[in-house]
């Protein structure tokens, strides 16, 4: 399966208005594995950004004005995105861009180029109702570091997602009940071997007897019932 996580930084918030990609970033997914096959420009958008995205971005019109235009890099990227699943936090956003570049230039839609797109973002309010859930606040959550991450950046961002992607969809890796083959260090297949039987070992008495003294001390410490007591008692008679 290849999936490509990608992240773009824009001169403000809608496209409809006029706004640009100014920064692409994407990196590549192989079977869940991270390919080091990574995309990533920086591009002229041929406007200022609005103050609110330089603050987030950092990426000034003269540090942009030597840059390629999108048309210059739409094959490219094109080809790079080709039948493969995007990943992005937020989608929306991202894919209202890319498809207002690519109507510019009489492209197809987005949807019409890869195989589907997942939203991160979605995911994960699923996942966690109720909690912060953007890029930094699932980082914390899934002890992805981003110490380093100073200012937005589409290249980094992208790695960021797809560490955290991979932690959130970890449980969701399918599950192969075919044999494993073990092999030593020298290349040598090692022998499979049944499980050794599994051992049973009863409390003695004097441990059942330690354990109802400390559930007897929760008791009184909870004045009343201990949680242990309570779920464990047996119903009273009706």
């Amino acid at each position: 399966m290849r999936q490509i996580v990608l992240d773009t930084e824009t001169t403000g918030l809608n496209p409809r208005t006029g706004d640009r990609i100014l920064e692409i970033g994407a990196v590549e997914l192989n079977n869940r594995m991270l390919t080091g096959n990574n995309f990533h420009h920086y591009i002229n958008p041929e406007r200022d950004s609005e103050e609110g995205a330089l603050a987030v971005h950092g990426l000034t019109t003269e540090f942009l004005s030597d840059k390629p235009k999108f048309a210059e890099i739409a094959d490219e990227f094109r080809a790079y995105i080709a039948d493969a699943e995007l990943i992005i936090h937020n989608a929306p956003f991202d894919i209202g861009f890319l498809n207002a570049e690519f109507k510019r230039l009489n492209l197809p839609p987005v949807h019409e180029q890869v195989c589907g797109v997942i939203d991160t973002l979605v995911q994960a309010k699923e996942m966690h109702p109720g909690k912060r859930n953007s890029l930094d606040a699932l980082c914390d959550r899934y002890g992805v570091s981003n110490a380093h991450r100073k200012l937005h950046g589409a290249l980094l961002d992208s790695e960021l997602l797809a560490d955290v992607y991979l932690a959130m969809t970890r449980g969701q890796n399918s599950l192969s009940m075919e044999e494993e083959v073990e092999v030593a260090a020298d290349g040598a297949v090692l022998e499979i071997v049944p499980l050794a039987e599994v051992i049973f070992q009863s409390a003695t008495p004097d441990e059942l007897a330690a354990h109802e003294a400390t559930i007897a001390g929760l008791d009184k410490a909870a004045k009343g019932q201990c949680i242990w007591t309570a779920v464990t008692a047996p119903p009273a008679a009706a």
